[in-house]
């Protein structure tokens, strides 16, 4: 993705994004290529194997929590019905 197409979704300013892609490198999460069209500079980022891996992972995570609270709230429920 094009690093200004990746700051207006994540409505961030260059030095924060900035800031943010620097971590996501250092980790090898991303990489980051620059280069030069129609005489602009021009920054894409790209999720590595590691980064997608570890994104599907953060997401089997997430769900796991939204399953669990689910499960709490639907407990407490039926505690509450039973009394």
């Amino acid at each position: 993705m094009l690093f200004g197409d990746l700051k207006q979704l994540c409505a961030l300013t260059d030095g924060n994004l900035n800031r943010h892609l620097q971590v996501l490198e250092e980790a090898k999460l991303i990489t980051i290529t620059k280069g030069i069209q129609n005489n602009r500079p021009l920054t894409l980022c790209r999720i590595t194997a590691l980064g997608r891996r570890r994104y599907v992972d953060y997401l089997a995570v997430l769900e796991q929590v939204l399953l669990d609270a689910a499960a709490a709230v639907k407990s407490d429920w039926t505690a509450k019905e039973a009394t």
